[in-house]
């Protein structure tokens, strides 16, 4: 068996010198490059401190200003604070002085309120009586009327709870007196005194006014005493005699100074109509009117259209009711007079 061939190496190992060599080569490389690293780390730090000094500094002094800012400021907030703290005690002193006016003029509003309300409670009852005896007196329904609305709204402006039952008792009577027919006693009156202002210028029936009596001849008066009582006896004689033929009755010729009394008695006659119309005597107003057209239809001429107005007026005013049930409105006073009395006791 044939021996193989020995391999020849041709790369021969390094010696140890070399091997030494390059170690150390490698180790100062790393040990420059470290130290470069280091320093450069160091430079870093040193300029990171440097920065950071100089941010610190910068930030101490902004401190220090804020710092005394601050003090500035809470020297002036102490001395606001004092100033505060006296203004306050001042207003401490004058709140105390206001509590005690206004509990004075608390007392004050409340004694005027009770006086107000009793001064309001008199006029009303002073209205109240004024109604009743607008209505039982003159029997004068509008004015009575009024009267207990003035009350009611006298009330309604005071707007206090305890004065409900009285404005019940108010608008009951209002309500009884609103039922009742109307009427116009204002209306009635202008119509009469227009009717008496118009008497003047109404026309008579033609012939019936003579005219001024005239003086006879002139005669001579006889010398003799018996001779003149006789002429004087004969002349009043005849004038007491009157003829009148009986089968044609006729209105008697009204003398010039008659027509005059005439218009003046129809004048009369329609103002005491107007005068039986404000007490409502209804008996006597139409008595009045009744008489007034009885007039107008004998003496005046009814052709006229003047006259037939007037008559036509005084036939509706014949035909107005005066005579009215009055109702009893005393519950409004008499609950106003209780209700004094129950504010005068509990005052006692």
């Amino acid at each position: 068996m044939a021996d193989a061939p020995e391999v020849v190496n041709d790369t021969a190992p390094d010696t140890p010198r070399e091997t030494w060599l390059n170690r150390s080569t490698i180790a100062l490389i790393l040990a420059l490059f470290a130290l470069l690293l280091l320093g450069w780390q160091w430079l870093d730090v040193r300029q990171r401190n440097a920065d950071l000094e100089l941010t610190l500094s910068r930030r101490l002094g902004a401190f220090e200003t804020r710092n005394k800012e601050s003090e500035i400021l809470a020297r002036q907030a102490q001395e606001a604070t004092r100033e505060a703290q006296a203004k306050l005690d001042l207003l401490e002193q004058k709140l105390a002085e206001s509590q005690s006016h206004q509990v004075a003029l608390e007392e004050m509003y409340q004694e005027m309120s009770r006086n107000r309300d009793e001064r309001s409670l008199a006029d009303i009852e002073q209205i109240l009586l004024i109604a009743s005896q607008q209505l039982q007196l003159a029997g004068n329904v509008k004015s009575a009327l009024i009267a207990l609305q003035t009350a009611d709204n006298r009330l309604q402006r005071i707007d206090k709870p305890q004065f409900f039952s009285l404005r019940k008792a108010i608008n009951k009577d209002i309500e009884q007196l609103q039922s009742l027919p109307l009427l116009d006693v204002t209306g009635l009156s202008l119509r009469l005194d227009g009717l008496a202002a118009e008497v003047d210028q109404l026309p008579l029936l033609p012939g019936r006014v003579g005219g001024e009596e005239k003086p006879g001849p002139h005669m001579p008066q006889p010398a003799g005493f018996w001779q003149r009582l006789g002429t004087e006896a004969w002349q009043d004689f005849k004038q007491l005699v009157h003829i009148q033929n009986l089968k044609k009755p006729e209105l008697p010729l009204l003398p010039s100074n008659q027509a005059y009394f005439l218009r003046e008695n129809l004048k009369l006659r329609l103002l005491s109509a107007r005068i039986a119309l404000l007490q409502r005597n209804e008996a006597s107003f139409k008595a009045d009117i009744r008489a007034a057209q009885s007039w107008l239809n004998r003496y005046y001429d009814v052709n006229d259209k003047s006259v037939h107005v007037a008559l036509a007026s005084l036939q509706q005013l014949e035909q107005s009711r005066l005579a009215i049930d009055l109702p009893d409105i005393s519950a409004s006073l008499g609950a106003a007079r209780m209700f004094k009395l129950g504010r005068e006791k509990v005052g006692k």
